[in-house]
């Protein structure tokens, strides 16, 4: 099986990429660098270009039978900042790689997200018939993409599962980006600069160590519904003082002094966002693996040689 995994050289699409090249698949990146990053798994192809570009994506489907469509050009604090940039740069490519999508036959997996579509919850854990009320253009502009998967689905064919993942964390999380507050936090206190947090104990989360992300991606693919939505996340809700009390026995020895900056809530940020991945482990039997403190473990020891 070859599987086109675009948007494949960020954080989850590296730990994706070899959840798919454990399953024997042939495995190709496109990605907008023009040349391959270091740490691309190896036996990995790599593509440098635009998923926009449809010559290029007609030329791909050609020799793949899947596609997993990973590529965002913006994170919710951006997308609040400039929605117009947003919308522009993420909507139209989208869907007419939906339709190259559907044209070809092939089979897709959309990475839509599970922390923006739904908005600020009514009940908790969130499953996916929870309404969606996007607050951030983020969600709105993922919500609409998962709209135009379901029209080209019914109107043109298209085969394709919609994923909504929680919030990643783990090893490859690169701090200061705009997301990732447990990677902004331990690099924060190992270089004795503030953690910032916004509000009073700052939001709460669903935190999914990235291995089991990129399983239950893979588990979608290969075992999902077609024109199906499933959740994936760990089901448990921490609040970024609970995220912080967490990582300080970690930060012995390499930490002086822990200091917390509280700031304003922001209005893109909705309170508190769990997932119900029940959906996602009854379909295809996938389940999250990795405990939370192990992952914290695995995070830092990546963290400690990072030097970005």
């Amino acid at each position: 099986m070859n599987t086109l995994v675009i948007g494949g050289a960020g954080f989850i699409g590296t730990h994706l990429v070899c959840a798919l090249l454990a399953t024997g698949r042939n495995v190709t990146v496109l990605d907008r660098r023009t040349d391959a990053p270091p740490e691309l798994p190896k036996g990995a192809e790599y593509v440098g270009g635009d998923f926009g570009q449809c010559e290029l994506i007609r030329k791909l489907l050609c020799s793949h039978e899947e596609v997993i469509h990973l590529a965002y050009t913006s994170v919710p604090k951006t997308s609040f900042e400039n929605p117009f940039s947003d919308l522009l740069e993420n909507l139209p490519p989208t869907v007419q790689l939906f339709a190259e999508v559907a044209a070809s036959g092939r089979k897709l997996v959309f990475v839509s997200s599970g922390g923006t579509v739904y908005g600020e919850a009514s009940r908790l854990p969130i499953r996916e018939d929870h309404p969606t009320k996007p607050i951030s253009p983020y969600g709105v502009t993922k919500l609409t993409l998962e709209s135009y998967a379901h029209l080209y689905a019914v109107t043109h064919g298209l085969k394709f599962v919609c994923v909504r993942p929680a919030n990643a964390f783990g090893p490859g999380q690169k701090p200061f980006t705009g997301q990732g507050f447990i990677a902004n936090a331990m690099t924060s206190m190992m270089r004795g600069l503030p953690v910032t947090v916004f509000g009073r104990k700052g939001t709460v989360r669903d935190y999914i160590y990235v291995g089991d992300l990129a399983a239950g991606i893979v588990s979608a693919l290969e075992n999902g519904s077609l024109s199906e939505i499933y959740n994936l996340g760990s089901g448990v809700g921490r609040s970024n003082v609970d995220v912080i009390e967490a990582i300080l026995p970690l930060m012995r020895g390499l930490a002086d002094e822990i200091r917390i900056e509280n700031l304003p809530e922001r209005p893109f940020d909705v309170r508190a966002n769990i997932l119900d991945s029940g959906k996602l482990c009854k379909d295809t039997g996938w389940r999250p693996k990795m405990a939370f403190d192990e992952g914290l473990l695995c995070t830092r020891e990546w963290l400690k040689d990072f030097r970005g």
